[in-house]
This record gives C-alpha cells, structure tokens and sequence, in this order.
C-alpha cells in the first residue's frame, strides 16, 4: 500500500494555521477597521475630496467629540474593533469610540486580522506593537504601531443647545 504524496510546503501551512487559530484563543485577536478621520478642516482645501476610508470615518464619528488622547485604553470582551483600509482603526461601541491612526495608516487593511500577545493584558497602549495575519491562512502579514487613542464621546441634544 502506498502512502499518498503530500507536499510539506502545504503540512507547513496547515500547521501554522492551526497553531494560529489555537493561538488566537489566548491571543486578543481582531479582525478591525480603521476609523475615520476627525473633521478638522484648518489648512486643509475645502474642495479636496474626501478618501473612502476618510468618509466612513466621519460618518462614524458624526455627532461626537474628540476629547484629550490617551496612551491606553481598556479591553473589553464585548467592544468591536471596527477597521476603516488605509485610514484608521476604531475601538469601542456605545457612547465613546476610540480612534487609533497608528504610525502608518496606509498599511491597515481590513482584510487581515490583528493579533495581540498580551495574554494578561486588559489595555491597548501608546506604542505597543501588534502583529497582523491573514485571518484564513494565519500567515504573518505585517505589524501595527500604536500611537495615542482619541476618544469620541457622543453629544446629546440637550448638552449642546
């Protein structure tokens, strides 16, 4: 009986996605979208058009406002992480979003998944380095550098007249 030929290239990559998923149990994953971006026009021309990833940012952040950045957020279980390609990411659901723009904004993709390593950790900081992986395959696609967490705080009716 002969044993059928499998190519190890292909073991490899069915073991690192298993490992990976296996990971991502102990692992803060998620699978994000990057925010929009604030509507502060100073400097800018008025006539620019807006980019996708820019449009969807300020529709998500329509309503709200900013408040004073801060170099940690907590985690939590039930808070989604929204990301908007090339743009941002948002963090939180409810009354307050969080909108991290990271170093390099033109790296964030939607289509890969962010993997944190911190399995103690409750925050996301300022400068803590997350890797990201194709979410199908588990392959490592790159890495994200956090920078400060704006938080966007909803506006009622009554507190702004």
């Amino acid at each position: 009986m002969t044993k059928p030929l499998t190519s190890p290239i292909r073991n490899r990559a069915y073991t690192t996605a298993k490992l990976t998923m296996a990971g991502g149990v102990a692992a803060l994953a998620f699978v994000a979208a990057q925010p929009a971006v604030a509507d502060d026009h100073s400097g800018a021309d008025e006539t620019a058009e807006m980019t996708e990833g820019e449009a969807r940012l300020a529709d998500m952040l329509e309503g709200r406002v900013a408040g004073e950045p801060q170099n940690c957020i907590r985690v939590r279980p039930n808070y989604r992480l929204t990301t908007i390609d090339d743009t941002a990411y948002v963090y939180g659901r409810g009354r307050t979003i969080y909108v991290q723009r990271t170093s390099r904004p033109e790296d964030i993709d939607d289509g890969d998944a962010l993997v944190s390593r911190r399995f103690s950790g409750t925050q996301l900081c300022r400068q803590d380095v997350v890797n990201t992986i194709d979410p199908v395959l588990g392959f490592f696609t790159g890495a994200v550098f956090f920078e400060e967490f704006v938080p966007y705080t909803r506006v009622d009716e009554e507190d702004a007249g």
